[in-house]
């Protein structure tokens, strides 16, 4: 008969227990041993693939502790591949399980940059794909008028501008104010950059830190958290923790919704 010996290791040398983390797309992990840093892009059985700040990619085996998640050592687990079907979009809408993308409207939604176009695809991406509505990103708002003016808005072909820091008396609002018409709706949410519609509790940063004039503010804001000053990695983490509507600032969900109404209206 065989013999089992009695597991003889003190308490205090024994491995603690990590958390197991699944390695959904855009979680931002590090790889200890060779100090890459970069985005999941896809988990398959025994490896995941990450992406960094250069797009260099990197696959690494799905070890146990093998990755530090803000700096703690976890365990990245192959996400599970049949989640539960959900009831209701991530912006809050009724789930139509099996619908069909309608064929894209003439008219469009344009948002100033691509983590804009990034953060309303997470959230209103299914509400948009079933009322045929096409987000695409300007890369700034400084040629919005020539732009607007090209694309020639019509009662079947409306215009939403989303527009990053629309206050009162700022550049933005009055390039916002010489294209808006009948057709065209210019709104915006009062924040520097879309990050700070991202709700901090969501993060888990106690708030968005001030960034003094001159500084670049993504870095700026890399620095003043303590991460590294990957603005691209930065994001990754700060999108990865975007679930739903609830995870966004009200300013920024109300004027999303007013856009997809005004495009939407025309038929």
């Amino acid at each position: 008969m065989r013999q089992y010996s009695p597991d003889l290791t003190p308490p205090w040398k024994k491995p603690k227990p990590v958390p197991e983390v699944p390695a959904e797309p855009g979680l931002v992990v590090e790889e200890p041993g060779t100090g890459f840093c970069g985005a999941v892009i896809r988990c398959e059985a025994a490896t995941v693939t990450l992406e960094d700040r250069f797009g260099k990619h990197r696959v690494f085996p799905l070890e146990p502790r093998g990755f530090l998640l803000e700096g703690r050592v976890v365990t990245l687990v192959r996400p599970s591949s049949a989640p539960v079907r959900p009831t209701r979009t991530a912006s809050g809408s009724v789930a139509v399980p099996g619908a069909r993308a309608r064929v894209a409207r003439a008219g469009r939604i344009y948002v100033e940059g691509r983590h804009d176009a990034e953060l309303v695809e997470k959230v209103w991406g299914d509400d948009l794909r079933i009322e045929g509505v096409v987000v695409e990103y300007l890369e700034g708002i400084d040629d919005l008028p020539s732009i607007v003016a090209d694309f020639d808005p019509g009662a079947d072909a409306r215009l939403g501008v989303l527009v990053d820091h629309l206050v009162p008396g700022s550049k933005e609002s009055r390039i916002a104010e010489a294209v808006t018409s009948e057709y065209a709706l210019v709104v915006g949410h009062p924040y520097i950059d879309v990050w700070e519609a991202v709700k901090p509790s969501s993060v888990g940063i106690e708030g968005w830190p001030r960034v003094p004039r001159g500084q670049d503010w993504k870095t700026g804001v890399c620095r003043a958290l303590g991460w590294p000053e990957n603005t691209g990695a930065a994001w990754g983490r700060i999108l990865g923790s975007v679930r739903s509507y609830r995870d966004l600032e009200p300013e920024l969900l109300g004027r999303v919704e007013e856009l997809i109404d005004f495009v939407t209206a025309a038929e």
